[in-house]
């Protein structure tokens, strides 16, 4: 079937213990705000609008994607479709005005960004303040759920003790607040590496954690303990960067940065494997995540309703149950890793 021919009749799971259901195929909101390569407005806005024709319910955006233009491209295209839709946002980063690009702190790789740079801060006022900030630029009245953006070692190196002391000291509680208040439906953290998650569960309770490129087709390495953790403490996970930042896609990269020998290796195996089963790498790249107990969604990120249309079309592809298989037999996935034909590896 054509993913143009009609709504695509998605699956969806609950996040953690929360009431919220969200489709198995979410949209991510990062390229739409022009990471590496342009994209016009228009573009991006009707990238949202193809995913609410095609039935997709879970859209997630950001502070940082092009310093707020993510969030002002994603509540225009869903302003006057929200209803029946969940939305997460992130806190961690507020936004300050700059004149140019020399006035900026942080490197960045967007394409004709807002005119802001980021300020870390991980406070309670920090969040609160990040949190009504968001709700402005999206031009809407709620978010469902809110992570914790990108705080961790890979972020913040030697810093981040202390940034993990402004959540532990009084963002978490923001966090809490908002829940409770019924403000946001569910919380959680926003990384590429699970280890700080194992942190926030010393913390206290989550209901949702969005971890890129730690748990897809290429690598397994949160597998045990994180993902075990999840399943015993009943929190979701969204796979984000499921394609591991273009890795999977042949483009060399790997982690915002050339991918490292191992990685291509690895790559050319899944490829050469994927090629004589007849199934598109991409298929099987965009399935594979969900086989795990513990996750609720994949979240690819396409800038275009072209590039869309290509996932819509991997995600209806019908993979033998023989390709999960060879993949185990082969040792092209970690063992214990469960696999979407009800095997483990």
């Amino acid at each position: 079937m054509n993913a143009t021919a009609a709504k695509i009749p998605f699956s969806t799971r609950q996040v953690g213990q929360t009431g919220l259901e969200i489709t198995t195929l979410g949209l991510g909101g990062a390229t739409l705000a022009g990471m590496m390569a342009n994209v016009p407005e228009e573009q991006a806005r009707a990238t949202v609008g193809r995913a609410l024709d095609a039935g997709i319910t879970y859209f997630d955006t950001a502070p940082q994607y092009g310093f707020g233009r993510s969030e002002h491209v994603m509540g225009d295209g869903l302003r006057w479709r929200r209803a029946g839709t969940v939305l997460s946002s992130k806190v961690g980063r507020l936004l300050r005005p700059v004149q140019n690009d020399s006035e900026r702190k942080y490197q960045h790789s967007w394409v004709d960004p807002f005119p802001f740079d980021m300020v870390y801060d991980y406070s309670y006022d920090g969040i609160r303040r990040s949190f009504e900030d968001s709700l402005q630029r999206l031009g809407l009245s709620s978010i469902d759920i809110v992570y914790v953006h990108d705080i961790g070692t890979m972020t913040h190196g030697e810093k981040n003790a202390g940034y993990w002391q402004q959540l532990a000291g009084g963002g978490y509680k923001a966090l809490q607040e908002l829940k409770a208040a019924g403000t946001i439906k569910a919380i959680g953290l926003g990384v590429n590496e699970w280890q700080v998650l194992m942190d926030a569960f010393e913390l206290g309770d989550w209901d949702v954690f969005l971890l890129a490129g730690r748990y897809t087709l290429l690598e397994q390495t949160s597998l045990s303990p994180f993902l075990e953790t999840c399943v015993k403490r009943k929190a979701s996970v969204v796979c984000g960067g499921p394609f591991n930042g273009g890795a999977l896609m042949g483009t060399g990269t790997w982690n915002y940065a050339k991918a490292p020998q191992e990685i291509i290796d690895r790559v050319k195996r899944l490829e050469a494997f994927c090629k004589e089963a007849g199934v598109p790498i991409g298929a099987a790249a965009l399935q594979f995540p969900l086989a795990h107990p513990a996750m609720a969604a994949v979240l690819p990120g396409p800038k275009s309703p072209t590039e869309l249309e290509g996932i819509l079309d991997w995600w209806q592809v019908k993979i033998p149950d023989a390709f999960w298989s060879g993949l185990a037999d082969r040792k092209l996935v970690a063992p214990g890793t469960p696999l979407p034909n009800g095997r483990t590896a």
